[in-house]
């Protein structure tokens, strides 16, 4: 019986840059498909840098990284990256950044705008498509890099903190569309924020890093129902899952 390849496998991975101290070390991982895991851990402990070395952006210093089966590099089509960073194209309209990705597929005329429309309707820029990135708020630019990144529908979603210019009510509703979404789509997620509790709410796992240099200190598995609502927050067991997170963040910090 053969065995399912992982999505995503991390086998003993260290990351330095040039003749400097390790950023990542001893690194061993695997995500399956399907999955949303998120990393969590102190700032300067290479969750980014971790990120960057699953879509091929950054190279390893040693060990191996598989994406389903295959380098990085060779497997970035099925991936999508959503930057800390909006990185829009200022000469570009919000509808015509959205559409970016759908283009260098080739997609249809008719395929790409109805994708487009159907993309800011979800992120609530419908009404600012003709807008170009400078007369948008940083927030409204993040919003517009999420729509891009999901028009293309990936199998792997890679996010650095894609919501941390939101305003709470807004994050809290595109968490709540992310989770919809992968459910429907079956993308495997690999999530970076510094919020513990957007970490509980969005996860299956949760990936805790402790730092100098990067390396996991815990994979915790969230113990919620899959399907999360707002409810999900104010429930006793998300109060729960946030605190036992907390903890294990706490230790890593002194780790």
């Amino acid at each position: 019986m053969s065995e399912t390849i992982p999505e995503i496998a991390f086998n003993w991975v260290d990351k330095r840059f040039r003749t400097g101290p390790p950023v990542l070390e001893n690194i061993t991982l695997t995500i399956e498909k399907g999955e949303f895991v998120s990393i969590l851990g102190p700032s300067g402990c290479g969750k980014s840098t971790l990120l960057r070395m699953i879509a091929g952006l950054t190279p390893l210093s040693a060990g191996e990284i598989a994406v389903n089966g295959m380098t990085p590099v060779n497997a970035r089509e099925l991936m999508s990256f959503i930057f800390q960073d909006a990185t829009l194209l200022p000469w570009r309209t919000v509808e015509r950044n959205v559409d970016l990705g759908l283009e260098l597929e080739w997609a249809t005329r008719a395929v790409r705008e109805q994708k487009v429309r159907e993309m800011l309707a979800l992120v609530g820029l419908s009404a600012v498509a003709g807008s170009y990135p400078r007369q948008l708020s940083g927030g409204m630019k993040m919003r517009v890099s999420i729509a891009r990144a999901l028009a293309t529908r990936p199998s792997i979603l890679l996010m650095d903190e894609p919501f941390a210019a939101l305003d709470e009510m807004t994050r809290d509703r595109m968490n709540e569309e992310l989770l919809r979404l992968q459910r429907e789509h079956r993308w495997t997620v690999v999530f970076v924020t510094h919020s513990v509790a957007e970490a509980v709410f969005l996860s299956s796992r949760v990936v805790v890093l402790a730092p100098h240099p990067g390396r996991i200190q815990e994979v915790v598995t969230v113990v919620l129902e899959p399907e999360r609502t707002n409810e999900t927050r104010a429930s006793e067991s998300f109060e729960g899952e946030v605190s036992r997170v907390s903890k294990i963040l706490r230790g890593a910090h002194n780790a």
